[in-house]
């Protein structure tokens, strides 16, 4: 899927270039393009070197931050990040996070069904937690939609949930906390189920693919 990013100047910067049409035959064409360019070169040099990076390499979320409330009871408020990148990079420069049970429960799963995937691959899972979250067929909750009977291997295999590495729970947290707060679902198309590539459950049969990410393809019932 290609991204394109716009850049937007203030007024004061470049709003608007109107090319007259003079009769004075010395005015080429190609006069007037040097002087369009330079017009836009200047408008450019005043947009921050950062700015035009950020714009560059990331996923531009052309919502507005607003607050707004879950659909579902047991999720906090969340406002939309402007700005997301699925590289470690993008994640490592960010503060450690913390939160509430959701929060818990949401890096809890991340981190034991996914810490070894891709960065993409981590968000693609927790897409999946959360559009379960926002179906009908199953709870209502973070908590409840891991913690559903044996959905997610993890919270059955009779180990201990305890995170023995730092840098994977904190990076898992730290993606927890962006789709909590808004981050887009733009990989999974909606997915609600996913499997590795070297298992095949029955109902893999029966519902739609709509991604493969790493070692997991990614299911919509």
């Amino acid at each position: 899927m290609a991204v394109s990013a716009t850049v937007v100047l203030s007024g004061a910067a470049f709003a608007d270039v109107t090319v007259s049409q003079s009769n004075d035959p010395s005015i080429t064409l190609g006069g007037q393009m040097t002087s369009l360019l330079g017009m836009e070169r200047t408008a450019m040099g005043q947009v921050a070197p950062a700015r035009l990076a950020a714009l560059a390499d990331g996923v531009q979320v052309k919502r507005p931050v607003v607050k707004r409330v879950a659909k579902k009871s047991g999720l906090p408020e969340i406002s939309t990040p402007n700005l997301i990148r699925y590289d470690s990079s993008f994640l490592d420069a960010l503060p450690v996070t913390s939160g509430d049970q959701q929060w818990q429960c949401l890096t809890t799963a991340l981190y034991h069904e996914a810490r070894g995937e891709t960065i993409r691959g981590q968000f693609a899972v927790a897409e999946v937690i959360l559009n379960r979250v926002d179906s009908a067929s199953y709870p209502g909750t973070i908590c409840g939609v891991v913690n559903q009977g044996c959905q997610f291997s993890y919270t059955c295999d009779g180990k201990s949930d305890r995170a023995n590495e730092k840098g994977a729970w904190n990076r898992a947290g730290k993606i927890a906390r962006l789709m909590l707060d808004g981050a887009p679902r733009a990989l999974t198309a909606g997915a609600t189920h996913f499997h590795t590539v070297n298992i095949r459950p029955s109902w893999s049969r029966r519902f739609e693919r709509t991604a493969a990410i790493g070692a997991h393809l990614f299911y919509r019932q």
